[in-house]
This record gives structure tokens, C-alpha cells and sequence, in this order.
């Protein structure tokens, strides 16, 4: 159960990046307090996305994966990233993700803080 709230945590502050330095990836909500929560549900979203369908894509798309070395990792991160926010949008959540290029740029934002908040935090196994 911790290893869940710390990998929660760590895609919200990954998340939480790539808003604050990407100008079209939005996060939006009156107070301090709902963009939190909002945050908080969008990466629980993200991280059933990641859990649930990013292995079926790759399954799928494994000879690119091969063909490309493996850079085909930044548009399978880039749909994922792509389909939280249209879930998110049907979740009545305020995240939104403009555009393929921005949510490239946003997944290996998020790829990159992720890896690095995954290591810091406490793995509670």
C-alpha cells in the first residue's frame, strides 16, 4: 500500500513538472487546494494508464521498439500522456494536454522527474 502512495506521489510531482514548465499542458481549479486534489486524480489516472494499457502498447509495438532502439518510448509515453488527459476531460478533471508535440515534451519530462522521485522517495515494500 505505500508503494502505491509513494509511486502516487511521484507521478503527481512529475506531473506537476511538466505543468509548471510546459505552457500547454494545463491544470486549472480555483483554489490552491483543488488544483492539488486534481492533481492527485490525474496521477492516479496516469498511473492506472501506465499500469493498464502502456504494457499493451508495447507489446504491440514491440518491433518498433527494436527498429528504433527503443525511441519509440517517448511516442508511446507521449499517447499515454495524451489519452490521461482525454480520460481526465471525461472524468470532468481541469488537466488538459494540448497537442502530440507538447505531450512528447511533457512524457519525458515526466519520464525523466519520475525516474528521479522514484529513486529519493522510500519504496515501502
Amino acid at each position: 500500500m505505500m508503494n502505491f502512495v509513494v509511486k502516487t506521489l511521484a507521478n503527481a510531482g512529475a506531473l506537476g513538472v511538466a505543468i509548471w514548465l510546459v505552457q500547454d499542458i494545463t491544470l486549472t481549479g480555483e483554489s490552491t487546494g483543488k488544483k492539488a486534489l486534481t492533481l492527485i486524480l490525474v496521477a492516479l489516472v496516469f498511473g492506472l494508464v501506465n499500469f493498464l494499457v502502456k504494457p499493451i502498447v508495447q507489446l504491440l509495438t514491440l518491433p518498433l521498439f527494436i527498429l528504433t532502439l527503443g525511441l519509440i518510448t517517448l511516442v508511446v509515453n507521449a499517447l499515454m500522456l495524451l489519452l490521461t488527459s482525454w480520460l481526465a476531460e471525461q472524468f470532468d478533471l481541469s488537466f488538459h494536454v494540448e497537442g502530440f508535440w507538447t505531450a512528447v515534451l511533457g512524457g519525458l519530462i515526466i519520464s525523466v522527474v519520475s525516474w528521479a522521485l522514484n529513486i529519493v522517495l522510500p519504496d515501502g515494500d
